[in-house]
C-alpha cells in the first residue's frame, strides 16, 4: 500500500484539532508544548494540502470555516480510533479508559439512561462519558459520536440499529384541569379538550397520538392551544401544571401517576408504543469501551424491564 500520510503531516492534523477544540492557537500549542508559530505553521501545511481554508481568524480567537468544522469530525474520530487501535493490540483496553460520546432523546436520556451513567463509571472510572441531549436529528459520523438513540433505523448502511425497547405510550392529565374539563371516555372527545402538541424536528409537523381501535393502531390528529418543540419533555411539564392533556411515555410519567400528580386517561385505547433503537457502527469500528457500555447498557434495561413486569 502507499503511503500517503507522512509523520510530519500526522503531527499536524493533531495540532489542528487541539486548535478546533480550544478555539486558539495559543492554547493548543501550549496543550502540546509547542509554539504558537508551530501551530500555525501545522494549519497552513494542511490548508495548502487540501486547498481549503480551515480556520477565520480574528486577533482574539479562530473558529472553524463549514469545511473546516466537517474536516475537523471526520479527522476527530480518525485520531481516536488510532488510539483504540494502539490500547487493543497492546491490552490497555482491558481497564476501558478514554472518552464516549453519546447522543439521545430528552426523554429517553432523562428517565433511562443518565441515571445509569454514575454506576457505569463506577465500574470503569477511566471512562469519560459526553451525553448529548436532543430531540433533532443528528449526523452520527460528522459530529463524532460513538453511540446514538432515535425512534428509527438510520438510512446509513454503515449502521447498526439494535432495538433497545418498545415504550409504551399514555394518555395523562392534571387532576386541576380534568376537574373543569368536558368528558373524555374514547379518543374521539379529544376534539372538546386541549392537547398539548410536539412539533417533530425533522418536519415540523406535530406528532401524531396513538391508539388502539378494534386491534389496530389508529393515528390521531389533535389539537390544542399549546405548542412545544425542540424538547418532548416541555409538554410534560405543562400536562404537570394543569395545561391539557398530553400522550407520552409510561416510564416518563410512572412517579407522577403513583403519586396523583397526574391521571391517566383513555386506558381501553392504549397499549400502543414507540421504539428505542441504539446506533452505532459496523462491529470492527467499535472499540473496547464502546462494547462495553453497549452490554452495561442493555443488561441493565433488561433487568428493569424484568423488575417492571413482576411488580
Amino acid at each position: 500500500m502507499q503511503r500517503q500520510f507522512k509523520d510530519l503531516l500526522l503531527g499536524s492534523i493533531e495540532l489542528f484539532c487541539l486548535a478546533a477544540e480550544l478555539e486558539s492557537f495559543t492554547l493548543a500549542a501550549m496543550a502540546a508544548t509547542v509554539t504558537p508559530a508551530a501551530v500555525s505553521r501545522s494549519v497552513a501545511r494542511l490548508e495548502r494540502r487540501l486547498r481549503v481554508r480551515l480556520f477565520v481568524r480574528s486577533t482574539r480567537q479562530v473558529r472553524l470555516t463549514d469545511p473546516g468544522r466537517r474536516y475537523f469530525e471526520q479527522c476527530r474520530q480518525a485520531l481516536r480510533q488510532l488510539a483504540d487501535a494502539e490500547l487493543e493490540v497492546t491490552g490497555q483496553q482491558t481497564s476501558q479508559s478514554g472518552l464516549l460520546r453519546i447522543s439521545m432523546p430528552t426523554p429517553y436520556g432523562h428517565y433511562r439512561v443518565l441515571p445509569l451513567l454514575a454506576e457505569f463509571r463506577a465500574r470503569y472510572p477511566g471512562v469519560t462519558v459526553e451525553a448529548h441531549l436532543s430531540n433533532r436529528n443528528i449526523d452520527f459520523a460528522d459530529e463524532g459520536f460513538d453511540l446514538a438513540i432515535r425512534g428509527r433505523a438510520p438510512a446509513d448502511s454503515n449502521l447498526i440499529a439494535r432495538k433497545i425497547e418498545d415504550a409504551e405510550l399514555v394518555v395523562v392529565a392534571a387532576p386541576q384541569y380534568l376537574r373543569e374539563a368536558a368528558k373524555l371516555e374514547t379518543p374521539e372527545d379529544l376534539v372538546h379538550h386541549d392537547c398539548i402538541q410536539y412539533a417533530l424536528p425533522s418536519s415540523g409537523r406535530n406528532l401524531p397520538w396513538l391508539f388502539e381501535l378494534d386491534g389496530q393502531v389508529t393515528q390521531a390528529i389533535t389539537r390544542g392551544g399549546y405548542g412545544t418543540s425542540g424538547d418532548v419533555l416541555a409538554g410534560l411539564t405543562l400536562a404537570r401544571e394543569g395545561a391539557g392533556v398530553f400522550q407520552t411515555y409510561r416510564f416518563v410519567v410512572e412517579r407522577d401517576l403513583a403519586d396523583g400528580t397526574l391521571k391517566e386517561l383513555l386506558i381501553p385505547y392504549g397499549g400502543c408504543s414507540r421504539p428505542f433503537l441504539l446506533l452505532y457502527p459496523h462491529a470492527q469500528h467499535v472499540s473496547s469501551r464502546v462494547r462495553t457500555f453497549i452490554d452495561f447498557l442493555m443488561e441493565r434495561l433488561e433487568q428493569r424491564k424484568a423488575t417492571s413486569l413482576s411488580r
